[in-house]
């Protein structure tokens, strides 16, 4: 109560005040305590100057500022490191919005000082993009594409040469399937004569499934595996398997390199150069030879035939994709050959007209005589045929496979780089067999159907 002559109250009254205050508060609801201890002193108490309406919204304005910067520092501060997270953050900014509510509420609205040095301290944190690829529709799944792997994603097993030529295959620096077989079975040498035959184990046992398995997976992995190196491989494991387990590591590997350098010199070495002295013979005076992009074989052939003193000319029709036959016709040039360059097909139904026979080179050959080469080789092969011009195709029989194929999508790779969501490339197509003329091999001159008669004579050497 107030003291006569308007003296103070003693402080013991005042304390009697306060405790019957807040005994009046403890019979309401906690809600309701709480809102009549933050509600603001009647206008005039304790001599604090009364608000305009102007400035009580202006102070409303600043205290839900101050809210919101709190609680957005409070979602930084919470926010999982990845994507999965999202829903824990999101509900950990909302909890800690209620009590950045419930502390404000408390302080009579107002954020502490912290609060507020910590949000205008808080930064954003980056979100790093992730790198989409493109996706490849459903119906062409089953389509395989080069590709990088580092080299630190590599079983441990994998030798260093094998990791170069695997990197070599993915960006297309060993391009055609011969070449590629070539340097393989070079690589795998290698892994021969730096291997050791572990203790209680034989080289036929444990090579095969411990050594040189990861290391054609590896390859795999960089790049699908072309025809003539599936055949190659099946042949290399059966010598494996025919080593006998009392022949000594020393011998076994010596026999083994002895076979492999065998298998290059008759298969790859010696077919080529029957391939090429048999089309070059195939060139007449006074020809006009059509060939298309670019392969090994067919210059080989044109230079052979210019050096046995025949004289023809040359129209080279190059892939507008890759532009691989320009560095072709120059060799060509420069060995005295007459050569017409068209950049593409455009002009294909003129050249056609022009040329007498059409050279093309095979990357495998299926059981059922179709052709698998460069892509664009099949356009040209059905044009030629339709206006009655031969076409030649030369591969060796390392390159046959007993697979069927009719169409282009059967079995195919797809260009690394040129590839979008919206559009991709292939690297092959396949040419039916009535579009064939002659298949030239080092067995010698056959039709395309003759495929199968000539798979089943190898497996019979």
């Amino acid at each position: 109560m107030a003291a006569e002559g308007g003296q103070p109250a003693p402080a013991g009254d005042a304390a009697v005040g306060k405790d019957c205050k807040d005994a009046k508060l403890q019979g309401q609801p906690r809600s309701t305590q709480q809102k009549d201890r933050a509600a603001p002193a009647p206008p005039g108490a304790h001599g604090e100057k009364k608000l305009s309406n102007a400035e009580l919204k202006k102070k409303a304005k600043e205290e839900k500022a101050a809210r919101r910067a709190q609680a957005k520092a409070a979602h930084v501060a919470a926010a999982p490191a990845g994507p999965s997270g999202a829903q824990d953050a999101a509900g950990d900014a909302k909890s800690g919005k209620d009590r950045a509510n419930t502390s404000n509420s408390k302080q009579g609205g107002l954020p502490s000082p912290t609060s507020q040095r910590s949000a205008s301290r808080s930064v954003q944190p980056r979100v790093a993009k992730e790198l989409v690829k493109p996706r490849i529709p459903e119906c062409f799944s089953h389509l395989s594409m080069a590709r990088r792997i580092a080299m630190t994603r590599a079983d441990k097993d994998v030798s260093p040469v094998v990791l170069a030529l695997g990197q070599q295959m993915s960006t297309f620096a060993i391009g055609d399937s011969t070449t590629r077989l070539e340097a393989t079975l070079l690589a795998f040498k290698k892994v021969i004569d730096a291997y050791t035959t572990p203790h209680s184990s034989t080289f036929s046992r444990h090579f095969t499934s411990h050594v040189l398995n990861p290391q054609i997976e590896y390859l795999t992995a960089c790049r699908p595996m072309c025809f003539s190196m599936g055949n190659a491989i099946r042949w290399l494991k059966l010598q494996i398997s025919k080593i006998d387990i009392d022949l000594p590591d020393a011998d076994a590997k010596r026999g083994l390199c002895q076979a492999i350098d065998n298998f290059i010199h008759e298969r790859i070495v010696l077919a080529d150069f029957v391939i090429v002295k048999t089309a070059a013979d195939m060139v007449e005076d006074g020809q006009v030879i059509l060939t298309y992009a670019h392969h090994r074989l067919v210059e080989r052939s044109l230079l052979q035939a210019k050096s046995d003193g025949k004289q023809f000319k040359v129209i080279l029709v190059d892939d507008p994709f890759d532009r691989v036959g320009l560095e072709h016709a120059k060799k060509l040039a420069a060995a005295g050959i007459p050569v017409t360059y068209a950049s593409d097909m455009g002009a294909l139904w003129s050249n056609l007209q022009e040329a007498t026979i059409f050279f093309a080179a095979a990357e495998a050959m299926f059981s059922n005589g179709s052709m698998y080469a460069h892509a664009g080789t099949c356009d040209i092969a059905t044009a030629a045929t339709d206006l009655g011009l031969r076409v030649v195709a030369l591969c060796e029989t390392i390159n046959f496979t007993e697979r069927v194929s009719i169409d282009s999508l059967t079995y195919n790779e797809i260009d690394p780089e040129r590839n979008t969501d919206k559009e991709f490339r292939l690297l092959f197509d396949t040419t039916r067999d009535k579009f064939i003329s002659v298949v030239v091999t080092e067995l010698g001159n056959s039709s395309a159907m003759s495929v199968p008669a000539i798979l089943r004579k190898l497996e019979e050497l």
